[in-house]
This record gives structure tokens, sequence and C-alpha cells, in this order.
């Protein structure tokens, strides 16, 4: 018990650390109301033109246009990108694989590795009994028993691996909540 409670006050401790730099970083950057607003219209279309995200933002063109430029070169928008749906280019199945490593292994081959598996299309480093989570698109299951048959068990290090299958999505989103910024 005494084990699970310093975990837990470290485990907050490494949290309100974070929490505050996040907070110093957008201070930092000196998003605005409209800066907001921007990303909000954004996030629901990037394929809008400066010209309807100005209108949308209530700004002229050209200082909306300033604005976006801003909030890319400060890394704030990272990119645009078309989203596909995974059933209708035949990517049927979606598979969360929770990945465990040997102790000694060193992760960045496992990172390096992850990164030419294009099935694998997110993969987060994580707190717990699991050191890896990773978002897996296949075809099929046959394709996914492929997969870790003969990707994933025989890379070495590999420890353990755990599958969950979705059954419904109930919520996917790529938009970001924007309540933080307290503009």
């Amino acid at each position: 018990m005494i084990a699970n409670a310093s975990h837990f006050f470290r485990f907050r401790a490494i949290i309100s650390c974070v929490d505050a730099l996040t907070r110093q970083k957008m201070t930092e950057i000196g998003l605005d109301k409209t800066d907001r607003r921007i990303l909000e219209v954004l996030q629901a279309d990037g394929r809008l033109t400066n010209q309807e995200v100005a209108e949308r933002v209530s700004l002229s063109p050209s200082p909306c246009l300033r604005r976006i430029r801003r909030l890319e070169q400060l890394g704030v928008i990272r990119q645009y990108v078309a989203l596909l749906e995974p059933q209708r280019i035949g990517l049927g199945l979606l598979a969360f694989v929770n990945v465990h490593l040997e102790k000694r292994m060193p992760h960045d081959d496992f990172k390096a590795r992850v990164q030419a598996w294009p099935e694998v299309v997110a993969c987060f480093a994580m707190t717990g009994e699991m050191d890896y989570l990773l978002r897996v698109h296949v075809e099929d299951l046959p394709h996914f028993s492929r997969f870790v048959m003969e990707q994933m068990l025989k890379m070495p290090g590999v420890v353990d691996v755990k599958s969950s299958f979705a059954l419904e999505v109930v919520k996917d989103t790529t938009a970001l909540p924007l309540r933080q910024l307290g503009v």
C-alpha cells in the first residue's frame, strides 16, 4: 500500500509539472480568442480557403492569413491532411495492441521498427505494465495474425503482446479540445 501511495504522489507531481509547463507554453505562444476561433474552424474543415476562414472568424483575409501562418510557424498547426474512412479502403479491422519489451532491450530499436510498419497508425509509450500501445488498422483477422506473427513477435526483445479489437467506433475525432486556452 505504501509503495502504491508513493507512486501515486510521484505521478501527481509529474502531472503537476507537465500541467504547469503546458500553461507556461500557451502563455509564451500568446494565443487569443481569435486564434482559438481560427483553430476551431480549421479543425472542423481544413480545406476552407483563407477567405472562408476569415469570414467565419470576422477578420479580413490578410490578418487572418498572418495569424494562420503564425500558428503554423509556432507548430500549433502541425499539418493538413485528408482523413480516410478505413472500411472504405479495405481496412475493416481496428486493433489496439499492448506491447511489453524486455527490460534490457533498447527502446530505440522498437521505435524505429514501428515506423516501418504501415499497419501501425499510432504508437504511444505508456506507463503501467505495458511499454507501448499501438493502434493498428488491417484488412481482417488473417492480416492481423500475419502482422503479429511475422512482424511483431519475430522482433527481438518483444516479451508480450496483448490485443483488443474495436467492435464499434463510438467516437473518433482529430479535433482537440481548446477550452483550456481560456480565451
